[in-house]
């Protein structure tokens, strides 16, 4: 080890597994929960309609059992760092315009938004000229919006305020 990955602080790997087995385990809870509410029983004609559900909610609930001891009780549990500072904001420099991409297609619909996204994303982490960015965002919404809109006559979500009404599609 070099000494950068001795002076890492944060979170354990083992505790974050553990938040993710307690997540699992109430996700399992829920779905045997409801597939009892649907009928989970074997009946007359076959199975009810929350026979399956139910099984694999105790699929979900065993394993995350299973994760819950080993990453707490566990002989080899992993205590090393599981992200660090430096880490994370590489995924929350993503994470985070990824976001705002999504609540912004329901505003300017994907087109508009896709566009903005690709250049913006070109430009700020890819360190790409802005001529290159909008370009390859324009070329790559053009095409898509072909493809989709003229030759496949699909439709594609415009948005609440359909910037693009003014193509007639």
């Amino acid at each position: 080890m070099n000494s950068h990955e001795d002076n890492r602080t944060g979170v354990a790997t083992n505790i974050v597994d553990a938040v993710v087995a307690i997540l699992v385990l109430i996700l399992g809870g829920v779905i045997i929960y409801g597939s009892r509410q649907l009928g989970s029983e074997w009946t007359s004609d076959g199975p009810g309609s929350g026979y399956f559900p139910f099984y694999i909610g105790l699929i979900l609930v065993i394993a995350a059992l299973g994760i819950l001891y080993q990453s707490l009780a566990g002989k080899q549990k992993n205590t090393e760092i599981f992200v660090d500072r430096e880490q994370l904001g590489r995924v929350f420099s993503v994470l985070i315009p990824a976001a705002v991409y999504v609540g912004a297609i329901q505003v300017i619909g994907i087109y508009v938004a896709s566009a903005i996204y690709i250049a913006l994303f070109m430009i700020i982490l890819g360190k790409f000229s802005w001529i290159k960015s909008v370009t390859a965002a324009l070329v790559v919404n053009v095409v898509f919006f072909m493809m989709f809109e003229v030759w496949f006559k699909v439709p594609l979500f415009k948005g609440a305020y359909d910037l693009l009404s003014f193509l007639g599609y």
